[in-house]
C-alpha cells in the first residue's frame, strides 16, 4: 500500500478482508476515515501522541502512547500505515480473548524477547497511571504502579522466576478479571 494511495487496491482489500474481522465495506469505511485523518497515508509517532493528549488532557499520556505506537508499528518503519492500524483495531475490537491477550502481551514485552520482566511491566503500568492522572480512584493495594505490578507478578509469575511468559500472562489474565477489564480499556484507547 503506497503512502499516497487514496483507494485500496483489490489485492489489498482482499488481503485485509482475510486477515481481519472486518468485511469489505467496513475496511473501505475505515480506510476513508484513516485518509481523512492522515491524508499522507500514515500516522507519525508525534501525531499519535497528540491524539492521546486530546483524549487524556488531565494526565500525561505521552509515555503510554509511545509504547502503544511501537506495538502498532509492526514493521518498525516509524509510521503506522493503514494495514497496521486496521489489523490492531480488528484484534482489539473483535478478536478472540486469546488474540487480545497475545496483543496485550506484546505491549508489555517492551524488548520483544518473549518474556515480561518486572521492569517492563512497571514501565507500562506507570505510563498508564500517568496517562489516567487523577481521573481514576484506585484500591489501596493498587494505589501505586509498584503495588499494582507486585500484585500482577504474585498472580502471574507462577514459577517465581521473575518473568511472565505468554502462557502465564494468558492464564493469569483469565483468573484476574481486572486484567481482562483493562483489555477492554484498550478498546477505547485506539
Amino acid at each position: 500500500m503506497g503512502a499516497k494511495t487514496s483507494k485500496l487496491s483489490k489485492d489489498d482489500l482482499t488481503s485485509l478482508k482475510q486477515s481481519t474481522y472486518f468485511d469489505r465495506r467496513e475496511i473501505q469505511q475505515w480506510h476513508k476515515g484513516f485518509l481523512r485523518d492522515c491524508p499522507n497515508g500514515y500516522l507519525t509517532r508525534e501525531d499519535f501522541v497528540k491524539i492521546y493528549q486530546q483524549f487524556f488532557p488531565f494526565g500525561s499520556p505521552e509515555d503510554f502512547a509511545n509504547h502503544l505506537f511501537t506495538v502498532f508499528d509492526h514493521d518498525n518503519n516509524g509510521f503506522i500505515e493503514f494495514k497496521e492500524f486496521i489489523t490492531v483495531l480488528s484484534t482489539t475490537s473483535r478478536g478472540t480473548l486469546e488474540e487480545k491477550l497475545s496483543w496485550a502481551f506484546r505491549l508489555y514485552d517492551i524488548n520483544n524477547d518473549g518474556y515480561i520482566t518486572y521492569d517492563e511491566m512497571l514501565t507500562i503500568v506507570s505510563s498508564v497511571y500517568k496517562m489516567m492522572g487523577s481521573m481514576v480512584k484506585l484500591d489501596d493495594d493498587e494505589a501505586t504502579p509498584e503495588l499494582r505490578v507486585d500484585k500482577i507478578f504474585r498472580l502471574m509469575d507462577r514459577d517465581k522466576d521473575g518473568y511472565i511468559t505468554l502462557d502465564e500472562f494468558k492464564d493469569g489474565s483469565k483468573v484476574d478479571p481486572t486484567i481482562v477489564g483493562a483489555l477492554n480499556l484498550y478498546d477505547g484507547l485506539i
